[in-house]
């Protein structure tokens, strides 16, 4: 119910700052940064508010503002005691166009300072809406380190989710492809294909992201054991999502192609009953356009059988090309 009504606040009142505290194990909302571990900031945007935030965290500006670039790729950027962290995250593409991808991916920065850890996505995120709703077994937003870890965790099960719904639309399309030729299909396998493309590309970042954080211990895990078998974790589960994506990209790529070849070589066999027909109609008319000639001396002229004749030496000429190409082939 959380998400539902905070979705309703944002709309009645625009705010863009939340200041959220777990108190007696709910997620609630508190008065003022001083008494919140975990500030979250979500659209709509605008500028002063973002510059008198930056202000009053006393962190750069530039770390809100890469936040809501749904350009920027996955990395991590220090400033003093202040911590940046864009990793990008699948979302439901809103152009609503059948050309678009079904998903796009956006970042979501994370900014860890010694008193709190903010949050800031260009567009509402699942992901973040799982901790609204208090889904996130053991959160804790006064946990810098864990919140960070289970964050990347949501995060690679927004995607592995997301894979299962494509993959299972592209067996629905496909299904549909057997039956009928039409163009809607096609362009739904296109869709997919390109929300493919953006998981494969963001995947890869996001892995390429999470081993220099290990490799240089970023969030100082080495001391604690469980977070480190954790990150671990969920690198793995990253490299499985990476893997899904591009095994989803080769079968839709075969079946497209493989539906290119059986469109194609449909269109063969059209030709070359068309083809057929053509050559059967083509002999009579010729033959009657020789004998629609005024003319002298044409075969059968005075025959009181002309007609008849004519007309089965014509289909007699016209099934013997036929049958002549038929067996060439």
């Amino acid at each position: 119910m959380y998400p539902v009504y905070l979705s309703i606040h944002r709309i009645l009142f625009r705010f863009m700052i939340q200041y959220i505290d777990k108190i007696q194990g709910l997620i609630k909302e508190v008065d003022g940064a001083e008494n919140a571990p975990w500030i979250n900031v979500y659209p709509p945007f605008e500028h002063k508010e973002l510059d008198q935030l930056a202000k009053t965290l006393d962190i750069p500006l530039d770390f809100l503002t890469d936040s809501i670039d749904v350009d920027e790729r996955s990395r991590f950027e220090k400033d003093e005691e202040n911590i940046l962290i864009l990793i990008n995250s699948p979302v439901l593409n809103d152009e609503g166009k059948d050309s678009e991808a079904i998903y796009i991916t956006i970042p979501i920065g994370i900014i860890i300072t010694p008193l709190h850890i903010i949050t800031i996505c260009s567009d509402d995120n699942p992901i973040l809406d799982n901790f609204f709703g208090n889904k996130v077994k053991g959160f804790n937003p006064k946990d810098k380190k864990l919140f960070v870890l289970q964050i990347f965790e949501q995060n690679v099960y927004r995607f592995l989710e997301c894979l299962k719904k494509l993959n299972l639309k592209r067996n629905l399309i496909e299904q549909e492809l057997y039956h009928s030729s039409r163009n809607s299909e096609l362009q739904q396998l296109l869709r997919i294909e390109k929300s493919l493309v953006y998981f494969v590309s963001s995947l890869s970042t996001n892995e390429l992201l999470k081993m220099k954080m290990k490799r240089i211990d970023l969030l100082k895990l080495e001391d604690d054991h469980e977070f480190v078998d954790l990150f671990e974790d969920i690198i793995i589960d990253n490299s499985q999502a990476l893997e899904m994506s591009n095994v989803y990209t080769n079968i839709l790529s075969g079946t497209m192609e493989a539906y290119a070849s059986i469109v194609s070589n449909n269109l063969n066999v059209i030709i070359h009953r068309l083809t057929m027909v053509t050559i059967i109609l083509l002999v009579p008319s010729m033959v009657a356009s020789f004998y629609g000639m005024n003319i002298k001396f044409l075969p059968f002229q005075n025959s009181p059988f002309a007609f008849p004749l004519i007309i089965l030496g014509s289909l007699i000429l016209g099934y013997a090309l036929v049958n002549y190409y038929s067996n060439k082939e």
